[in-house]
């Protein structure tokens, strides 16, 4: 069968609850033959098949090139999402192209259907997939769930109405497209976590010698047995034949210092590559983790005023409030980002190959510099590149965004799996800090993802002791009864150094980074970042270690046989030991502030445990201490039969501690409690750190409301909708309401051919107001009759030859019946009906707040059309909803103070 002949027969007796859809299909007309009524071609995804209809690839970005970047070529070739146009329910009837009409016939029947009743017009489809080429260059726009839904659920229905073995083979296929995936990504997310911990590890320890066995091998590899060896060669022995001992000191400090602040710069460098200028009304400060990002609050005024008519579309113009916002993609975690794409933003670029390949390297120098800062966040960020790229291999995935979302949740989860050893942790993690819309079978195939990402990891063996992280540790005596009292302690402590850490970092970020030669030159400040880092860490043992390392050395007991020396101390030299890490706890909490948003790549997941696995460490300590002096004491009535180094452990108290601090910086809970539980495999300690998990939270909060990914969601000004903390509504839909414009509506009671120039001049009011991916609504005599998105009338005029003599037909209602054997050679252009959505989503204008709220959230949408007693009263953007929400959450917090 021809693809011009393709009908879609859908026998009487099929289930249409059995599809496995998140939508609802309404009751079909049903007739005793199918064909006896003829839509024109669509391209709809039930009417076509998708690859077949599929327009040449456009060169330039548009609205819905998608998070992995543009490119015309195959590899980097962009992904687009269904529009608004497909708001409309499926439509019984054979695909069919009449033979026999010519086209002018074809559009008189159409404009004299148009300008007849409008309830006697049927809706038809439209080319949708023209519609994605927009040629616009500003991608950051939401993706609608509700369209995606509807869009894969045509899908759905025409891949179940393929017949025979050849059907059914392709529906088994298609089923088992995400688990095939998930697959891939979690092996190639284990695969870069390998290659950046064994990369890293060598780039750490150039920093003090080099292995004379190979150049390439870290210190560990080169002396598996001992600390030292032969072939370990340190810097001073490589300058000096016989030098000094105070000599060589200084000599192995300067080198020491010179690779910190030398990789540290390179990190930079290559982070820098990643610079995006994006050009948009949209203001936003930043998205690369930049506290000390303006507020554009002159420009949003700006904004705002066009939006509610007080600036006509001519004014906000010439004055062009919207200056271009600058961003590196692979500095910082690129948590945050992920969250708030997840969420259904679309930002080109962020998740793309180019963004992958720098974090990747950037990563390496920045964590084998030595600066304070961990690999763990951007492990997710990383991974949800890897799942972004991935997801090109299906059309299923690459042509929908609300399925391709699905699969960014599973590879964040991933992420976590490699970055801790934890897979449930990483399905935690994706359920509790970064997805947005996470349906139980999204569930399974993040779990699923995250166990193939550890198990690869550790077949891998980075480490070459079989374990996921080098901080892995076993606790092998349970916890005593009176040290519930250091522990609630230790979640207190824990839960306030958190909160300290968010406050110190904004008000570091807001004096030190608003200065203008800092804000002009970002290398400037990770040099001399890198330069106070490498000058004070090299002198403690503890804050010269890697972090990854070092909280191994903080978490790991003590052998009760063992040797008594470094961190596992005589009683007579614990005072020295709690001294010389009380020096290391503030060492790394200052560097650790002042090092969290430089333009690198850095997490804070791990350099938050362990100025946490410190504070914990010296409390361990203090308690064993206690038990030591005073072992008599009731309260120790457990400890009698045993020492005192026995009866305590303080690597436990270190783990405890760090999990709480780390709570208090991120406010994770249940995922945190359970990456602890994988970390050590204890089952016995799992109250210990839920209870102190839980106080860290309780506290933190108390402190400091915002956690520190909050804090860069309100500070920056992301566009993000959170769907966990609801505020307090006591208004309507109507007081957000812009009033109803002429240059913001389509009205056609006069008539449905409409300029084409006044639909442009139309188009650009939307685009300076910063509703890129907004709508125009098409009004007849006052009623809402349809709506086209901004995105496909963009495209739809850009196909026109001449815009200035040009009319457009604006209705959808048109239909036409012929012989089989008619066929239209070619769409006529100016019939804009194809790109209209008929059913655009309204609400009544006195709706409580709640309810748009819930839409939204739940929904996804990205505009809501409002209506007054049954007539069109005004358009409210999810943008607009957002700035609503986030003023409502400012002036509750200052009435709380």
């Amino acid at each position: 069968m021809s693809r011009s002949n393709l009908s879609l027969q859908i026998p009487e007796d099929h289930n249409d609850d059995e599809d496995d859809l998140t939508s609802t299909w309404p009751p079909l007309e049903r007739t005793s033959t199918w064909n006896t009524r003829r839509l024109r071609m669509s391209g709809r995804p039930s009417e076509v098949d998708l690859r077949s209809r599929m327009p040449p690839r456009s060169p330039y970005v548009d609205e819905h090139t998608g998070l992995l970047g543009g490119g015309g070529d195959g590899l980097n070739r962009s992904y687009t999402s269904f529009s608004g146009s497909i708001a409309t329910t499926p439509r019984p009837g054979s695909i069919h192209i009449p033979r026999s009409h010519s086209l002018s016939l074809s559009f008189s029947q159409r404009l004299v259907t148009a300008l007849s009743s409008p309830r006697s017009r049927q809706h038809e489809g439209g080319n949708m997939e023209d519609s994605y080429a927009s040629l616009h260059q500003d991608n950051r726009v939401w993706y609608d769930q509700v369209h995606d839904s509807i869009a894969d659920a045509y899908r759905v229905k025409e891949l179940r109405s393929r017949k025979g073995l050849r059907g059914k083979l392709w529906a088994w296929f298609d089923a088992t497209q995400g688990w095939l995936l998930v697959a891939i990504i979690g092996c190639i997310t284990a695969f870069i976590a390998y290659f950046v911990d064994i990369t890293e590890a060598t780039v750490f320890d150039i920093k003090e010698g080099y292995c004379r066995a190979g150049w390439y091998y870290s210190k560990r590899k080169c002396c598996p047995a001992s600390n030292k060896c032969d072939d370990w060669t340190l810097w001073s022995e490589a300058i000096t034949i016989n030098p000094s001992t105070a000599k060589s000191m200084w000599i192995n400090y300067a080198v020491y210092v010179g690779f910190v602040v030398s990789l540290s710069m390179l990190s930079c460098i290559l982070t820098l590559t990643s610079r995006t200028v994006v050009p948009s009304a949209i203001q936003l400060a930043t998205l690369d983790e930049n506290l000390g990002a303006d507020h554009l609050k002159e420009n949003l005024n700006l904004i705002d005023e066009t939006q509610r008519g007080v600036l006509g579309p001519g004014d906000s113009y010439d004055k062009s409030p919207a200056a271009p916002m600058v961003y590196y993609s692979a500095a910082g975690s690129g948590v945050a980002e992920v969250k708030v794409i997840l969420s259904g933003f679309v930002l080109h670029g962020y998740l793309g190959m180019k963004t992958l390949v720098v974090k990747t390297f950037a990563l390496i120098l920045s964590v084998g510099s030595g600066l304070s800062l961990g690999k763990e966040g951007p492990y997710v960020h990383i991974a949800t590149c890897v799942g972004n790229v991935a997801a090109r291999l299906f059309d299923k995935y690459n042509r929908n965004d609300g399925k391709r979302r699905e699969v960014l949740s599973a590879s964040a989860g991933s992420g976590v799996a490699v970055a801790f050893g934890a897979p449930i942790g990483g399905v935690l993690f994706s359920l509790e800090e970064v997805s947005y819309y996470f349906p139980p079978k999204t569930l399974f195939r993040t779990f699923f993802c995250s166990i193939v990402a550890a198990l690869s990891l550790k077949f891998f063996n980075p480490y070459g002791t079989h374990k996921i992280v080098i901080f892995e540790v076993r606790y092998l005596t349970d916890w005593r009864f009176f040290e519930m009292i250091a522990f609630v302690l230790l979640g207190s402590l824990g839960g306030a150094l958190g909160a300290l850490f968010i406050k110190a970092s904004r008000f570091w970020a807001r004096s030190f980074r608003r200065i203008p030669v800092i804000r002009k030159w970002p290398i400037l400040e990770v040099f001399l970042v890198a330069l106070l880092t490498g000058s004070i860490s090299y002198w403690n043992k503890y804050t010269k270690l890697p972090v990854t390392e070092l909280l191994f050395e903080l978490a790991r007991p003590c052998d009760p046989d063992g040797p008594r020396t470094g961190l596992c101390p005589d009683m007579d030299r614990v005072p020295q030991v709690i001294y010389y890490l009380a020096i290391a706890l503030v060492i790394k909490s200052i560097l650790t502030t002042i090092t969290f948003g430089i333009k690198v790549p850095a997490g804070i997941y791990v350099p938050s445990m362990v100025v946490g696995g410190l504070l914990g460490r010296i409390v361990g300590h203090i308690v064993q201490y206690v038990v030591y002096l005073y072992p008599d004491a009731g309260i120790f009535s457990d400890c009698k039969s045993m020492s005192p180094g026995q009866c305590v452990t303080p690597g436990v108290y270190a783990m405890v501690a760090a999990g709480a601090t780390m709570c208090g910086v991120t406010r994770l809970s249940v995922t945190l409690a359970v990456i602890l539980f994988e970390l050590t495999g204890s089952l016995d300690h799992v109250l210990p750190f839920s209870l102190a998990i839980l106080v860290s939270k309780w506290t933190a909060d108390a402190l400091e409301p915002l956690s520190i990914y909050d804090l860069l969601t309100d500070m920056n000004s992301y566009p993000f909708l959170d769907n966990k903390v609801r505020p307090i509504f006591t208004g309507e839909l109507g007081d957000i309401t812009p009033r109803v414009r002429s240059n913001r509506i389509i009205d056609i009671s006069q008539s449905p051919l409409v300029p084409a120039k006044d639909l442009r001049r139309k188009l650009e009011g939307l685009h300076m107001a910063g509703e890129l991916d907004g709508g125009l609504p098409i009004v007849r005599n006052g009623v809402l009759v349809g709506l086209i998105p901004a995105p496909d009338l963009e495209f739809a005029l850009d196909k026109l030859e001449n815009e200035d003599s040009t009319l457009c037909l604006m209705t959808t209602g048109v239909s036409w019946t012929g012989s089989e054997d008619e066929e239209i050679q070619e769409a006529d252009p100016t019939d804009f009906g194809p790109f209209i959505d008929p059913a655009p989503v309204t609400l009544d204008i006195h709706s409580p707040m709640d309810l748009v709220y819930e839409c939204f959230v739940k929904l996804g949408l990205r505009y809501i059309c409002v209506l007054r007693d049954g007539r069109y009263a005004g358009l409210v953007h999810k943008k607009s909803f957002v700035k609503y929400v986030r003023e409502l959450k400012e002036e509750e917090r200052l009435h709380t103070i």
